[in-house]
């Protein structure tokens, strides 16, 4: 990965499996805040991360031997830059999905089950990228990590 500040970036692999991804990501969160992540965003991130993590253990390696997910992490001034990557089948049409949140009914049992997770990603961050190269999926998130106030 290019270097994206000096730094240095914080870098994890764990197997893409429900347990691990889910000790992965709280792993990813406190390492963050230990690195200066702006307490203002971490929640923020967390979710994130947790929506496109879960999404590559129950989608990219759906059908497919589940191998590793790598998490590479590079916090630096007003930005957070997340790769993601794996091994497991590329998205659909090569892109992420729109995000566009499916319709909710007028009670509870109406209510979907998912179609929120891409919403929610591309709302919290400031852009997302995805890439199919040599069999893998990269997946970026970047953060704006500015005060609103």
């Amino acid at each position: 990965m290019t270097r994206f500040c000096d730094n240095g970036c914080l870098e994890l692999s764990f197997p893409a499996a429900e347990a691990d991804a889910s000790s992965g990501i709280a792993t990813l969160s406190a390492r963050l805040t230990e690195h200066g992540l702006p307490q203002h965003r971490a929640g923020d991130v967390k979710i994130a991360l947790a929506e496109a993590i879960n999404n590559v253990v129950e989608h990219a390696y759906s059908d497919v031997a589940p191998a590793a997910v790598q998490v590479t992490c590079c916090l630096c001034k007003d930005t957070l830059k997340v790769l993601i990557s794996d091994t497991g089948k590329p998205l659909p049409g090569l892109q992420p999905p729109d995000g566009i949140p499916s319709e909710i009914g007028s009670t509870i049992q109406d209510l979907p089950e998912g179609g929120f997770g891409w919403f929610l990603i591309r709302e919290l961050t400031r852009e997302i990228r995805y890439r199919r190269r040599r069999g893998q999926n990269e997946l970026t998130l970047l953060f704006d990590l500015r005060d609103p106030g």
